[in-house]
C-alpha cells in the first residue's frame, strides 16, 4: 500500500500557487487530486501526487525554493490533533520525541528520527515513496517544517549549528539563507538539522502547565498503540554499519541483544528478510549518493559496504537498470534513464 499524508500537508499551497502566478486547481489536475480536498484538513491523499504536485509547481512557476517558501506558511496546528498534546509536553525532548514516534498520525511518508552523540543532536529526515522519485521540495518542505517547529518550542531567535541537504544547491540561495541562516549546506550526508544538545532539556516555550494533564488524556484517547518497529531499526543500523565493511545479521543482532534467528524472526512478521532490508536501504542512499556531485563513485562504493567499485556498478545496474555514471550524468531522474 503505497503511503498517505494528510491534505494539511498542502496547507498554503493554493496561496502560495496564486502568488506566484500559477492554477493551482489545474495543477493538482495534473497529479490526481483536486484542490476542493483541502478544504477538509483531515482527510488523506497519496503521497506520491502531494510530492509530484510540489515538484511540478516549482517547475512551472521557475521557483527552485517552492518546497521552502511552503514552510514558511506552516503553522503548528497543521500537525493536526498531535500538535495539542505535544505543545503541552514541558520539554523539547518531549514534545519533539512524541511528534517523532506518532508521525503516522500526520504523514505516512516522512520518516524523521533523531540522535544524540558528542553534545550533538541531529534530526534526519528521510521521505519514503516506495517508488524512485524527485523529491527536493517535499524534503525541503519537510526540514523547513521541523526548523519552524523547533523554534516554535524555543524562541524565534534560536539557530541550529548546520541544516544540511543531500541534493545540490539552488541556483540562488536567498531564500534559504534568509529562512535557515548561513548554516545551510549543500551535498551533505542527510537532510536533516543539527544542533546543541542540551537544547532539547529545554523548557517548551508553548507549554501551558495547568493544561498538560488534559491535553495527554484527549491524545491517548485518539492515538494509536505503538510497538517498537523493528524493521525501522534494523534499517537505522544498517545505515551505521555499512561504511564500517561490519553490516551482517550477526552484528545487527549483536547491537539489538538478540541472536540472529530472532531478527529473522521479528522481520519475517513485517514482510521482510535481512537481504531484502539491506538491498532497499543501500538503494536509498545510492539515489541520493550518485545524485549529487560531491562524492566520487569509489567513494560511494566504500559508503555503501561494497568490496569493490565494479560490484558496486553491477549491484547499481541490477538495481537501477543503469550504471552509476548514466545516473549521475542524468540527475538520478528515473524518466530519462536510457
Amino acid at each position: 500500500m503505497k503511503p498517505l499524508v494528510r491534505t494539511a500537508a498542502l496547507n498554503g499551497y493554493v496561496e502560495l500557487s496564486r502568488s506566484l502566478g500559477l492554477d493551482p486547481n489545474a495543477l493538482m489536475k495534473c497529479v490526481g487530486l483536486d484542490a476542493a480536498d483541502l478544504a477538509v484538513q483531515d482527510r488523506w491523499i497519496a503521497g506520491t501526487a502531494a510530492v509530484r504536485l510540489l515538484e511540478l509547481s516549482a517547475a512551472v512557476s521557475g521557483h527552485e525554493d517552492f518546497g521552502l517558501l511552503m514552510a514558511e506558511l506552516r503553522r503548528f496546528a497543521n500537525l493536526g490533533p498531535i500538535s495539542l498534546a505535544a505543545r503541552e509536553e514541558p520539554d523539547v525532548r518531549n514534545a519533539l520525541g512524541l511528534l517523532l514516534r506518532h508521525e503516522h498520525m500526520y504523514n505516512e511518508v516522512l520518516h524523521a528520527r533523531l540522535s544524540e552523540g558528542n553534545g550533538l543532536a541531529t534530526l534526519k529526515v528521510e521521505l519514503r515513496l516506495g517508488e524512485p522519485a524527485p523529491a527536493r521540495q517535499a524534503t525541503e518542505l519537510a526540514v523547513g517544517a521541523f526548523h519552524r517547529i523547533l523554534r516554535a518550542f524555543l524562541d524565534d531567535r534560536w539557530q541550529p549549528l548546520s541544516v544540511w541537504f543531500a541534493h545540490g544547491p539552488p541556483a540562488d540561495s536567498a531564500t534559504h539563507r534568509r529562512v535557515f541562516g548561513p548554516v545551510v549546506e549543500f551535498g551533505r550526508e542527510f537532510d536533516g538539522i543539527v544542533f546543541y544538545a542540551d537544547r532539547l532539556d529545554a523548557p517548551n516555550a508553548m507549554s501551558d502547565p495547568l493544561l498538560r494533564a488534559y491535553a495527554r488524556q484527549y491524545f491517548e484517547s485518539i492515538a494509536p498503540p505503538t510497538e517498537p518497529n523493528v524493521t525501522d531499526r534494523v534499517r537505522e543500523l544498517i545505515e551505521v554499519l555499512l561504511p564500517t565493511g561490519r553490516c551482517s545479521v550477526e552484528q545487527i543482532a549483536r547491537s539489538l541483544g538478540v541472536d540472529r534467528r530472532s531478527v529473522h524472526r521479528q522481520l519475517a512478521r513485517s514482510g521482510h528478510t535481512f537481504s531484502s532490508l539491506l538491498d532497499t536501504t543501500r538503494a536509498q542512499l545510492a539515489e541520493r549518493f550518485v545524485a549529487g556531485p560531491n562524492r566520487s563513485l569509489t567513494e560511494i562504493s566504500d559508503l555503501l559496504g561494497f568490496s569493490s567499485l565494479s560490484a558496486f556498478s553491477r549491484w547499481f545496474r541490477t538495481r537501477f537498470g543503469c550504471s552509476p555514471r548514466q545516473w549521475r550524468k542524468t540527475g538520478g531522474s528515473p524518466s530519462r534513464q536510457g
